[in-house]
């Protein structure tokens, strides 16, 4: 994914109200009216959401007799997330090496002396 459209897929991602048009559109197509329903804003409000959205490649608008519906277009979705999932990566590698030093600190005990793994057998150390 270029730099220009992920910048506009986090940009568009930004605001709840495209999240909300987004997460309307998951469930199906919908027209501008339909989509500014639940909202406190106009329908030239929320056409200028869309328009961000379009740019974006998140939405894209088609054409039945009189009606445009609005449908979700997921691609820049999933290329997002990807790029994303790098740094849940990394993330999961840091917290993996914080959980190896929390044990290794758990080990010791407060006098520095380092605490033996109890005995098969159920003996201390």
């Amino acid at each position: 994914m270029g730099t220009e459209l992920l910048d506009a897929t986090f940009a568009a991602l930004a605001d709840p109200t495209r999240r909300a048009i987004l997460a309307r559109l998951a469930a199906g197509e919908a027209t501008v009216t339909e989509l500014a329903a639940p909202f406190a804003m106009s329908q030239p409000a929320i056409s200028k959401h869309l328009k961000v959205l379009e740019r974006a490649g998140l939405v894209s608008r088609g054409r039945d007799a009189q009606r445009r519906p609005c449908r979700l277009e997921a691609r820049p979705l999933r290329e997002a997330t990807a790029w994303l999932a790098d740094y849940r990566d990394y993330w999961a590698e840091s917290y993996q090496r914080l959980d190896a030093l929390l044990d290794e600190l758990q080990s010791v005990d407060s006098t520095g002396t380092e605490r033996r793994p109890a005995r098969p057998n159920g003996t201390g150390g």
